[in-house]
């Protein structure tokens, strides 16, 4: 989840915002652990300013470097695509109905698949979409396994190999979606709120 992808010229102070979750506190940067700080500083160098999901996930420090490793290994490790990455993200976060994620990754599709308009469909109903074949599938078999997960069956692997992806691409298609329903309900439960800024992002 994280969202730190456009680049920066102006340094920018990292700020954990109280208001980055409703029902939890956000802890002081300056109490962080030296890593965490580093990651936060990273992060807010790299998209201009700190995303929230930072701030929420600092309330504990030994989770924020599980979930962010996790996450790092997803989009860095990976047979997809970045903008499959996200276009799975968003139609999962909008079966789940997550706004953080809704708002934050609608962002990161709207940037690398360098479409304005394609993460508001996805959120509406990714099925009537602008996509092509092999991404409908690969969202059919995203959403199956967050909405159904017991009827997940063996035909669902076939129709991702026979739309184009590999058994590689396969088993991240379903460690993204089982990360972000993680996620989805994590950000959930303590109301984690975007950040104004990733209401506009790419969308010119």
């Amino acid at each position: 989840m994280t969202e730190s992808d456009t680049e920066t010229d102006d340094a920018v102070d990292p700020e954990l915002r109280d208001d980055a979750m409703e029902r939890f506190p956000v802890p002081n940067l300056e109490e962080l652990p030296d890593d965490l700080r580093e990651r936060i500083a990273d992060e807010t160098e790299r998209a201009g300013f700190t995303p929230n999901v930072f701030a929420a996930m600092a309330y504990k420090p030994s989770h924020f470097r599980a979930f962010f490793d996790y996450h790092d290994a997803l989009v860095e490790d990976t047979a997809l695509e970045r903008e499959e990455i996200e276009m799975i993200v968003v139609a999962v976060s909008g079966v789940n109905h997550c706004y953080y994620c809704n708002v934050a990754h609608g962002a990161l599709v709207r940037i690398y698949a360098e479409d304005p308009l394609l993460a508001d469909q996805l959120v509406a109903n990714y099925r009537t979409a602008d996509i092509n074949d092999a991404h409908r599938t690969m969202l059919d078999v995203a959403v199956k396994l967050t909405e159904r997960p017991t009827e997940v069956e063996q035909g669902d692997l076939e129709a991702l190999r026979q739309a184009g992806f590999d058994e590689e691409a396969c088993w991240d298609i379903a460690s993204v979606t089982a990360f972000y329903n993680l996620s989805n309900r994590l950000a959930m439960f303590a109301d984690m709120r975007p950040n104004e800024e990733f209401h506009t992002l790419g969308r010119e």
